[in-house]
């Protein structure tokens, strides 16, 4: 089976939900990785810190950098980058999974939200991309994976949170340039999104629209994310793909252990007709 054992991933956001399962999945492989997150002391309302997430990948085979880090500062970045080269020796994966949510119409956006989002979902994206390519252009089989959605111009998908959706395809963009500019040198860069929604913190920002009981489990992101950063980088770029799709590629046609509630029906996530 392909494996990412020895291979170094830099997670943004991996302290919590999607992030720190993909982190626990290469963990799982024998990979080291690197948990970059700014939350470094408990929250109530939040599950998780770097370190926390840090001793779960070490428990499941890996090998862990926590560093606090904050994905819209370009020295913090800068030198996040720079001390897992030195834990490592190099970077060969960069997870751009972290990202800030606020569905609200455009009069009920305050601008600090609407500029968190565009700092952290595009600004932090491109900053991330841009310090960890000198290394990845080093790498054997060196791949970018943004948590991001197909691009979907349907205006259902801006009329109720126009400030997110432009958020989000900020990074959908990323990929879309990025995969064609580094194509040449063999930098995969794709983005991966959820056919259903994940049971995450995140749901808590949905307003009530969706409960836990009709989401599945990060493990079907990570499962994924696997599948997709395993392959040939000069063959696998460009791509928007769907977390389900992905895994059918791979052989897997029963999703029921994935769910939260295998008896509910699955609520869809956004972005997708």
């Amino acid at each position: 089976m392909r494996s990412l054992k020895g291979k170094t991933l830099f997670v943004t956001g991996g302290s919590r939900g999607i992030g720190e399962a993909i982190a626990l999945r290469a963990a799982a492989d024998g990979a080291n990785v690197v948990i970059a997150a700014k939350t470094t002391r408990r929250n109530p309302k939040l599950p998780g810190t770097i370190f926390t997430a840090a001793v779960a990948v070490e428990s499941a085979g890996g090998k862990a950098l926590p560093l606090a880090m904050d994905v819209r500062e370009e020295e913090s970045v800068g030198a996040a980058m720079q001390q897992a080269v030195e834990r490592f020796g190099g970077i060969d994966i960069l997870v751009n999974n972290a990202s800030a949510i606020w569905l609200a119409s455009t009069l009920d956006t305050p601008m600090k939200r609407y500029d968190l989002m565009q700092n952290v979902n595009v600004r932090g994206t491109f900053l991330c991309s841009q310090k960890a390519l000198p290394y990845l252009l080093k790498a054997a089989n060196p791949h970018i994976l943004n948590l991001a959605p197909p691009l979907n111009l349907a205006p259902r998908w801006f009329k109720e949170h126009a400030a997110y959706t432009i958020s989000k395809y900020g990074m959908s963009f990323c990929t879309l340039g990025m995969a064609a500019e580094f194509a040449v040198h063999g930098v995969a860069v794709n983005a991966l999104w959820p056919r259903t929604v994940i049971a995450t913190a995140a749901i808590a920002m949905l307003g009530g629209r969706v409960q836990k009981e009709y989401c599945r489990k990060p493990a079907i992101m990570a499962d994924a994310a696997q599948a997709v950063l395993t392959r040939d980088s000069r063959s696998c770029n460009g791509n928007f793909f769907i977390d389900e799709e992905v895994l059918r590629a791979e052989g897997i046609a029963d999703f029921t252990g994935y769910s939260i509630a295998p008896d509910r029906p699955l609520a869809p996530d956004l972005f997708l007709d």
